[in-house]
């Protein structure tokens, strides 16, 4: 989650504080739009510091979906 929060916080020149609220809520946000076997695998990957990189691939892509 740290780096998703970094990501966030250095594209939106916002601080980390509040990186990190917009971090929370665009995770529970797109967990409620996912299925929930997806869901699972966002709070599995977010969970698992290794594979930060590829949740936040994945959320980029979901938020990415979602403005279409």
């Amino acid at each position: 989650m740290d780096e998703l929060v970094k990501a966030i916080s250095e594209q939106a020149g916002i601080p980390e504080a509040q990186a990190k609220k917009a971090a929370e809520a665009a995770i529970a946000f797109l967990k409620t739009k996912l299925p929930a076997a997806l869901a699972g695998q966002v709070d599995a990957a977010l969970e698992n510091e290794k594979t930060v990189g590829q949740a936040t691939d994945l959320l980029q892509k979901g938020l990415g979906l979602l403005k279409k």
